[in-house]
């Protein structure tokens, strides 16, 4: 054999044998393989080695050998989408979005990915037809192909798409009918889980379809402006009861709206301007929830203005332009508590517009421009834009005035303020953070909100709690986040500028922009809820340039021949190691199935030390689920999917299904159990097992029969509470806050406490739950718990945004918040409004029957006679909701102080609705005979002294710096 050959030889054998090493799938390594020689800009970590599972390809998620995700968004890929992609049979997770570079068509080998749940290309450059072969993957749930280039139809295929929740094609040149269902054909009414049609801004064409609609749907959100629809609006549509946002502008629809469309009461949002509809002007009564309605440029019949004028006291803005309404304009409109905006230029209204002295607080324009308005009254509550021009008004005494001239708006739509950075510039390819006020490179975008329930575009509320709301729930530091340049676009959407800044140094690192890219794009994050749908268009992020050493073909021959002669005087030895360390480690897994929850090196301890809880396996509680079925689902929240089970001995239970990207290590998972089966007490949910098996990670809790606090308030789950049971439920809660306070030594700081983690039991007992996705810290640390926001808008501290530090006082913030919903039955942001802000603004203590708050409270009690205890209960929940923390009683007090409320009205605090034991011996000294919470625990969980801390953890210790995820 010649030189060469052994060469060539040698580096063949060293190539296997890397082979033969790798962690990877050979099929899912070529095709990641080919996928990286089709495109350009692929993260550095991808040139490091063949083999993405093992060494951690960035943007790829494997389990075990098989690739499960693959989520590359932002990361600024050119090049094409290669048909190897199919080969990915494992894939679950398939995130591309926001590269506008990957061109092409899609490869029909796409619907190869039989497995795959999440499939989302927006943003790109995508061309041609959307493959009829997406039809296949059976399991998606969450399809996103909006913002490209595609063409031709819809494929009737996406009709097999049984699990979808979510189709967005918006924003292509998609052309054609909307295809439903035939004989032959799937189409799109046999979406029935489908909450989500958006297909505006396309050229879609031909009659809304009345079969696309029907009673068994759950759609919330359908959006098909922007196109070119003809015909009728099908009155099958009114029969989709869950409808929230509808909106059929910029098409050419004819003839009348049906008159069922008044059944949607839910909807918050209604678009029809922009067609060609005739008839009477739509009846909206019963729409008792309409925030923003646009009846524009129509053709409807002339006629006064309707009934609901003066009778939808949720309205926000309502605009009706180039219409043919007449009469005088209902003065009550003016004074609907919500009402932001009236815009009803070219109509012919006459007669005096009175405007009153009862005019809305947040009344910001009226726009009557070209009416026939006569004269006017003025009362002293408005002061903002009143537009009269084109009206016999103007050509009286009051001329000159603004009202009838051309007036600019004088206040600046909203831009998040950089005044504490004084004058600081930055290069022209960094700008300045407003947190840190130091130069950075940010990840940018465009946010686009198509169908907000306000017009105002310099309410700082509003953009600010949009700004908080990002960056807790991006998981960035407060003040991280910049907005700036809203405006309404052409197609009527809210438009913003986004910029979010690292905490720290210049740039985000690839993983950072990847989660906060999939957040974005999955939809995971949720704005609050005036903002309405949107979506969000990246920029391309400047990640830092790396700069590599190029190495001569002569040293890589030498280097690859000395590794070679290496290779093959290792091979018997790494062969014989690795089939013994085989061995070892089926042994190992068969005496202890445990072992591998250790990190490499160390001693985990073996199984778990759990107390009251159970080891479940997979099949057990796949089995217990049907299959984890849809049916079986009860809800989805950040740790991943819940469903309801059955185990065999009849007991029900909720079982939490950790999803891709809340999985944690094997040791944290192992303490976060041990934490769970050891925390005991009547006003928590009991945790009943878990389960760490297949690659799977659940946990499995006591099922709560009627739901969350949350949903009792809102009516939604047909469950009255009274003045009392309303006493008892936060009687109950506190209690339970205030063992997980005051028991646990560290103590555990819930960090997340709100309606919906406060549950119901079939006695409508209260539990508190996910605190074992809290914090623990030790006493040493206590008032200093964490720098990474957990908590929820509207209930988080505001001390927070100074000191950046969660205390037991931020759970007692938290709490107070909830009091207020008892009383009021609003959520803590409602419209734009703060609960604990509104209820300060107008409580009066004169008022001896309601405080004020008549008009605040919650209809259901506030007609239900005398409260007893209500001042005090006001006055406890106010302190609780004191913006210093040192002024805020402790859990403890609060238990006091509502135990004292009950008992003065004769109630008996330790009766089956609420939790056991009077608090009044509450913080007593250590060693004392009882403990409040005392009747909740077995006897000898009761002693909390330091050298039992965490006995009743089977004196498990844990470090101050454990936090479960």
């Amino acid at each position: 054999m010649t030189p060469f050959s052994l060469l060539l030889f040698l580096l063949f054998f060293a190539a296997n044998i890397a082979f033969l090493s790798a962690v990877t799938d050979p099929h899912d390594a070529a095709a990641l393989q080919s996928l990286k020689d089709s495109w350009q800009n692929t993260p550095p970590s991808w040139d490091k080695s063949d083999d993405p599972c093992g060494t951690a390809w960035e943007g790829v998620t494997c389990n075990s050998s098989r690739v499960t995700a693959l989520g590359l968004s932002t990361m600024g890929l050119k090049g094409k989408l290669s048909g190897d992609i199919g080969g990915l049979t494992e894939l679950r997770s398939l995130d591309l979005s926001f590269n506008r570079d990957l061109t092409g068509s899609l490869s029909p080998r796409l619907g190869d990915l039989e497995k795959l749940n999440i499939l989302i290309l927006a943003g790109c450059g995508f061309t041609g037809n959307i493959p009829e072969e997406l039809g296949n993957l059976a399991e998606l749930s969450f399809l996103a192909l909006n913002s490209n280039n595609f063409t031709g139809k819809i494929p009737p295929s996406l009709g097999k798409l049984s699990k979808l929740y979510w189709l967005d094609l918006a924003d292509n040149q998609l052309v054609g009918a909307i295809p439903v269902s035939t004989l032959t054909s799937p189409g799109l009414d046999l979406l029935l889980k489908a909450k989500h049609f958006h297909f505006n801004k396309n050229k879609l064409s031909g009659a809304i379809p009345p079969k696309l609609f029907s009673s068994e749907m759950v759609l919330i959100h359908i959006l098909f402006d922007g196109n070119q629809l003809t015909g009728n609006i099908p009155s099958t549509l009114g029969h989709v009861q869950t409808l929230e946002v509808l909106r059929l502008d910029r098409n050419a629809l004819w003839g009348e709206v049906p008159s069922n469309l008044n059944n949607l009461t839910n909807i918050n949002d209604l678009n029809l301007a922009h067609n060609n509809l005739t008839g009477p002007l739509p009846d909206l009564t019963s729409m008792n929830t309409l925030n923003y309605v646009d009846l524009s440029n129509n053709l409807f019949d002339p006629t006064e203005a309707p009934v609901w004028f003066s009778t939808l006291s949720s309205l926000t803005t309502l605009v009706i332009e180039h219409g043919s309404l007449r009469g005088p304009v209902p003065e009550k409109l003016f004074s609907f508590p919500q009402i932001q905006q009236v815009k009803l230029r070219n109509n012919a209204f006459n007669g005096t517009l009175n405007l009153g002295d009862s005019v809305g607080t947040q009344l910001q324009l009226v726009d009557l421009q070209n009416n026939q308005i006569s004269s006017i009254t003025l009362g002293s509550g408005y002061s903002n834009t009143l537009i009269l021009i084109g009206n016999p008004v103007c050509t009286t005494a009051i001329s000159n005035t603004n009202f009838c001239q051309i007036q600019q708006q004088n206040t600046k739509p909203y831009s998040t303020s950089l005044a504490n950075c004084g004058s600081k510039s930055c290069p022209i390819d960094q700008k300045l953070s407003p947190q840190s006020c130091e130069c950075a490179y940010p990840f940018e975008g465009t946010l686009y909100f198509r169908g907000p329930m306000f017009r105002e575009l310099f309410n700082v509320n509003m953009f600010h709690s949009l700004e908080m709301s990002l960056w807790v729930k991006l998981g960035l530091t407060p003040g991280s986040v910049f907005l700036q340049n809203p405006f309404f676009n052409v197609d009527d959407y809210l438009q913003i500028q986004l910029a979010l800044f690292p905490s720290s140094g210049e740039y985000f690192n690839r993983s950072e922009v990847l989660r906060i890219g999939f957040d974005l794009s999955n939809q995971t994050y949720k704005p609050p809820p005036e903002f309405g749908p949107y979506y969000f268009i990246a920029s391309p992020y400047p990640f830092p340039a790396s700069h590599g050493t190029s190495v001569s073909k002569g040293v890589i021959i030498s280097v690859a021949t000395g590794a070679a002669i290496l290779v093959l005087g290792l091979v018997g030895v790494g062969i014989y190691a690795v089939r013994q360390k085989k061995r070892a480690e089926k042994a190992i897994g068969l005496s202890n199935p445990f072992a591998s929850w250790a990190p490499s090196g160390k001693d985990s301890g073996g199984a778990p030390q759990l107390k009251g809880a159970r080891w479940f396996s997979y099949d057990e509680l796949k089995k217990c689920t049907n299959n984890f079925s849809d049916s079986n689902e009860l809800g989805y929240g950040g740790y991943g999917k819940v469903y309801k089970g059955t185990l065999s001995d009849g007991q029900s239970v909720a079982i939490k299904r950790a999803q891709h990207g809340s999985m944690q290590g094997g040791l944290e998972f192992k303490t976060e159990i041990e934490l769970l089966s050891r925390v005991h007490h009547k006003n928590l949910v009991g945790l009943v097992g878990f389960c760490f098996d297949q690659g799977e990670q659940m946990l499995v809790y006591e099922f709560m029969a009627n739901g969350t606090l949350r949903e009792s308030l809102s009516g939604r789950s047909g469950i009255y509470l009274d003045w009392k049971r309303r006493l008892r439920i936060s009687l109950g809660s506190a209690r339970g806050l205030a063992y997980l306070h005051e028991l646990a030594n560290p103590p555990i700081i819930h960090r997340d406490i709100k309606s919906t983690n406060i549950l119901l039991d079939e006695n409508l007992t209260a539990k508190v739950a996910d605190f074992g996705l809290s914090k623990l810290v030790s006493d040493s640390s206590k008032g200093h718990v964490s720098t990474q926001v957990k908590g929820t808008l509207g209930y988080l501290d505001p001390e927070y945004y100074m000191t950046q530090q969660l205390t037991e006082k931020s759970d007692v913030y938290s709490f107070g918040v909830v009091m207020l919903e008892l009383i009021t039955a609003k959520q803590p942001i409602e419209k734009g409004k703060y609960v604990v802000r509104e209820v300060r603004s107008v409580m009066d203590t004169k008022d001896d029957e309601h405080y004020g708050l008549r008009e605040l409270m919650d209809p259901c009690i506030r007609s239900s006679g005398n409260l007893l205890g209500f001042g005090k209960f006001l006055e406890l929940a106010m302190q609780c909701v004191e913006d210093s923390a040192t002024d805020r009683p402790t859990m403890s007090d609060v238990v006091k102080a509502i135990e004292t409320i009950l008992q003065n009205d004769g109630m008996n605090t330790n009766s089956t609705t609420s939790a056991s034991s009077s608090a009044t011996d509450f913080g007593v000294a250590k060693g004392s005979l009882r403990h409040p919470y005392a009747d909740a625990l077995p006897k000898k969980e009761v002693n909390v002294s330091d050298s039992d801390a965490f006995d009743y953890s089977g004196g498990y210790t844990l470090s101050a710096k454990v936090e479960p995820k």
